[in-house]
């Protein structure tokens, strides 16, 4: 089994909102997003879309999105993105999504002996620097919520060959690659490897480091040139 990775889809076939007025690397990006999928993925790869999935408001209106993934090959694992703005209730969008993809939500799932957990996440801000007391509750939430998720993935961890794989829509640390609340967590719990998006634009920027010997990877679809990312296989 194989898991790849992709994030930022940015969805919109009920109310069409263009992606490439963003720039050109959003020119046809489904159909190299598609052409990528089809040539990597089987039926027992996971792919996991770290958020931003799509632009709709509401959960009735993301169905023709869902429709169109499920055409693809591969169990679907997701996290929510700061755009998602449709996600509401967890047992919500658990019932509404189709046959195939999986929701991660202050939980954790395991997928052979892949372990898969995570969170939106927030903004990380340097270290001394002025954060704001209304991003300072969101912040904290968001380790609340990363430290259970991570609690139910060790549980789930039942063979020594197990791994988990967090997932998050926020880098989990800043440019700086500073410790941060989310950093200690996914090292402290034994984490094999971070996948994140929500940056767009950047060039240069690196897709894939190391911090605390650990591998992160920055999987926004624009900046990987709308390939998937492989991230493990056992």
């Amino acid at each position: 089994m194989k898991v790849f990775a992709i994030s930022d889809l940015h969805l919109s076939l009920h109310n069409p909102k263009p992606m490439d007025i963003f720039g050109p690397a959003w020119e046809g990006y489904i159909d190299k997003i598609f052409a990528d999928w089809k040539e990597k993925v089987t039926e027992e790869d996971l792919v996991l879309l770290a958020g931003d999935f799509s632009w709709a408001m509401n959960l009735e209106n993301t169905k023709s999105d869902f429709e169109l993934l499920s055409q693809l090959p591969g169990k679907k694992v997701i996290i929510r993105g700061n755009h998602d703005y449709w996600w509401k209730s967890i047992s919500a969008v658990r019932k509404f999504v189709p046959e195939g993809f999986y929701v991660i939500q202050n939980d954790a799932m395991k997928f052979g002996n892949i372990v898969i957990c995570g969170t939106r996440g927030w903004s990380v801000p340097e270290k001394n620097s002025e954060i704001s007391p209304e991003d300072q509750k969101i912040l904290a939430r968001e380790v609340i919520r990363l430290e259970m998720s991570l609690n139910s993935a060790k549980k789930l961890c039942t063979d020594e060959r197990d791994k988990i794989v967090c997932m998050m829509h926020y880098p989990p640390v800043n440019f700086k690659r500073e410790d941060s609340q989310f950093s200690s967590l996914i090292k402290d719990y034994g984490v094999s490897a971070v996948v994140f998006g929500h940056l767009h634009g950047y060039k240069n920027i690196a897709l894939k480091f190391f911090k605390d010997d650990l591998p992160y990877y920055l999987t926004s679809c624009d900046l990987t040139e709308n390939k998937l990312v492989l991230i493990e296989e056992v």
